[in-house]
């Protein structure tokens, strides 16, 4: 089983990985689009807060087939993460997950209209601090190829943030 890892930005290279800004309303922070079956083995976001503050809304959830607008990521934004992933490869958009606006990518500019969601982990957390959640062996969701899973935040002030999600497939 190969695991990558998806992150909300591009690849760093020369610098370091590029911050995203929250918002007072909720805002896709990372799409991912499945094409083969996969789990979710741990998920993570850091924030740049300085100050405590009022927790921020963060969700781990799937959408079905209702894509937020993001900024698409590309096979080089994907870290392989174990042997075998590296000795598979990049993913391509044919055989594990999809790229493009409506896809794979991060930072949304549109939501789009969700009538349900399947909901894996949901926090109010500080602007100040990480969260990571790895779930035990044996128990991972359980993503469906083509339907879209989203981290998404909501802050009373705009920070910073990380996040990223390590796959299975």
């Amino acid at each position: 089983m190969a695991q990558y890892l998806i992150a909300n930005g591009p690849m760093q290279t020369t610098a370091a990985f590029a911050k995203v800004t929250t918002s007072a309303v909720i805002k896709t922070m990372l799409q991912f689009k499945p094409t083969s079956p996969c789990t979710i083995k741990s998920w993570g976001v850091s924030y740049d807060g300085s100050a405590a503050a009022t927790p921020g809304q963060v969700e781990l959830i799937d959408t079905g087939t209702v894509a937020a607008t993001v900024t698409a990521s590309v096979n080089a934004d994907i870290t392989q993460w174990d042997a075998e992933a590296i000795a598979v490869g990049n993913p391509s958009t044919a055989n594990l997950m999809s790229f493009g606006t409506a896809a794979t990518g991060y930072t949304a500019t549109v939501e789009g209209s969700i009538t349900a969601v399947r909901n894996f982990d949901l926090q109010l957390l500080p602007p100040t601090g990480p969260y990571v959640l790895q779930w035990p062996l044996g128990v991972s969701p359980y993503l469906v190829p083509n339907n879209l899973v989203r981290i998404r935040m909501t802050f009373g002030a705009a920070i910073n943030a990380y996040c990223w999600l390590l796959v299975e497939f």
